[in-house]
């Protein structure tokens, strides 16, 4: 397994995180969750950083822990915000393969039924489905290698992610 990163990036909820987990232990590779950096760096919660400081402070600080990341060979689950910074997700891009977990909108609401507890971040007013129509185009402008993941286990995810990137002569 090369030591190149494999950056996990798509909506709350879609399973990058516990996919994550899987796919290191499957490749070899460690684990990094860029959420978890961001709560150890500011010695808080996501979403009371959010509610705390606001969204504009949680993204710069967001998007400095993105584009600071110097981790290889491992699996790094991004929030589902991280496409909103290109020059954090061209870093990225440069240390591995961007794969991104898809999901229809339907099943990223029946998952978050902890929407406001769960650290994301959106303006005033806005819906999930806002964030959704949002961010799918970024997510396929900077992914590598696109997974459907509707009615697919974890084990299923991983194998596709896996196939997905052999195919892309990448492990």
């Amino acid at each position: 397994m090369n030591r190149e990163n494999i950056v996990m990036i798509g909506m709350p909820a879609c399973g990058k995180s516990t996919v994550g987990v899987i796919l290191a232990k499957s490749t070899g590779k460690s684990f990094m969750d860029t959420d978890l950096l961001i709560q150890e760096r500011e010695g808080d919660l996501l979403q009371n950083i959010i509610d705390g400081r606001g969204n504009d402070y949680f993204q710069k600080i967001e998007e400095e822990v993105l584009a600071g990341v110097t981790a290889a060979g491992a699996v790094i689950s991004t929030g589902g915000s991280a496409v909103y910074y290109d020059k954090a997700m061209k870093h990225l891009g440069e240390t591995g393969k961007i794969v991104y977990l898809a999901l229809p909108l339907s099943e990223i609401v029946a998952r978050l039924d902890n929407i406001s507890t769960r650290g994301i971040t959106m303006a005033p007013g806005e819906t999930i489905a806002d964030l959704y129509e949002k961010r799918v185009p970024l997510y396929e402008k900077y992914a590598d290698l696109k997974i459907e993941t509707l009615g697919l286990t974890v084990e299923q995810t991983v194998e596709r992610i896996i196939a997905g990137l052999e195919e892309l002569c990448f492990v």
